[in-house]
């Protein structure tokens, strides 16, 4: 196979992880005869500091024509005036409404050779496999904003259109998995979130009638995602929502440095990127994890590519490292953390010995 991929470091330790992710990618493409083609623009913090704009015109193009984005982080203190007019963090919203991305991807998974980095109690945790679908486009974050000396507001907004489409995405998902699906509002309080409760009660029963739908009022859900994880599947809801509920999640696994993402649209092209932020505490000092970014690799070839195989290997490669005790300072016991190095090359090291998946021959 050929691929064009876009790789856009960013700002912080972006550009730490995405280089491990590309040294994957690179990898897996000698192992198993494909040719991807990875070319690196600007965006976020970055491309201000080159170009006074968060998303040169450049980069867009280049994503818009990519199989596929890979992302790092955005953002830092260095751009922080909350009162700027240019931040890094436009320039990632512009990117998902320029590539028509409305479905984010957070799958959670804990490994048990890391249950000990949660706060939660270890048994808990066992067995729990969920995927947050947090819609994209819509709601408070793009409202209408208004800010005078003495009040400020933020138009909360959803149509039947952007609820249909993410619902159909989880239900979907839900399919090949347990069949089971919770959606998330605030239904006895918010306009928006009573549509969106009859939206979703209407694709599911008209279009999944084999797939189960529950309701949660987020308050609720944000207490049961820590006292009965293993209960969900397949959990949707809406931008704001989504964006809390899965650096809550993201503890279930025991560090946000482990969490992949995808955000989808209707085409093949996807923007994939680690749950976590720019870190800009621990830049440059070669200590980042960088799993989160390997996996997020692994979603790209799965949902871009079309190659399930190829990224199963590099998920079973990332967990035979954490078993092995391979883990940087976030997850590490005090004393015995390792580099981004030394877990990049852990990895690596794994994708070199045979993938126990019908589909590859090794």
């Amino acid at each position: 196979m050929r691929a064009d991929i876009v790789v856009l470091p960013g700002d912080g330790i972006g550009p730490e992880v995405t280089a491990a992710a590309v040294e994957v990618l690179r990898a897996v493409g000698r192992r198993y005869g494909h040719q991807f083609t990875l070319n690196e623009h600007l965006i976020g913090g970055a491309a201000i500091d080159a170009s006074g704009e968060p998303l040169p015109a450049a980069t867009l193009s280049a994503c818009q024509r990519a199989d596929a984005v890979l992302l790092g982080a955005v953002g830092g203190p260095k751009w922080s005036d909350p009162k700027a007019k240019v931040r890094p963090e436009q320039g990632l919203l512009a990117l998902r409404k320029g590539l028509g991305l409305y479905a984010n991807l957070r799958p959670v998974q804990p490994h048990a050779a890391t249950l000990g980095a949660s706060p939660i109690k270890p048994h808990l945790l066992a067995g729990v496999d969920m995927i947050v679908v947090r819609e994209l486009t819509g709601g408070i974050y793009f409202g209408q904003k208004q800010r005078s000396e003495t009040s400020a507001s933020d138009l909360c907004e959803y149509s039947v259109e952007e609820i249909e489409r993410v619902v159909r995405r989880a239900c979907q998902l839900a399919r090949g998995r347990r069949q089971h699906v919770v959606s998330v509002d605030k239904a006895n309080v918010l306009e928006t979130s009573r549509l969106w409760r009859e939206v979703a009660t209407r694709i599911a029963r008209d279009e999944f009638p084999d797939i189960t739908l529950e309701h949660q009022l987020v308050d609720s859900m944000a207490m049961h995602l820590i006292a009965k994880p293993r209960a969900f599947d397949v959990i949707v809801t809406e931008n704001m929502f989504g964006d809390i509920l899965t650096d809550e999640a993201s503890m279930l696994a025991g560090s946000l440095g482990l969490l992949p993402s995808a955000s989808l649209g209707e085409g093949k092209v996807g923007l994939y990127e680690p749950i976590h932020g720019s870190a800009p505490d621990i830049a440059g000092r070669g200590i980042a994890n960088p799993c989160g970014t390997i996996l997020s690799a692994a979603m790209l070839l799965r949902h871009s590519l079309g190659l399930n195989a190829e990224a199963e290997c590099i998920e079973q490669a990332v967990a035979a490292v954490l078993e092995a005790g391979v883990l940087t300072a976030d997850l590490a016991p005090a004393g015995q953390a390792v580099g981004t190095r030394a877990v990049t090359d852990a990895v690596l090291a794994q994708l070199e010995l045979p993938c126990h998946i019908p589909e590859l021959r090794d």
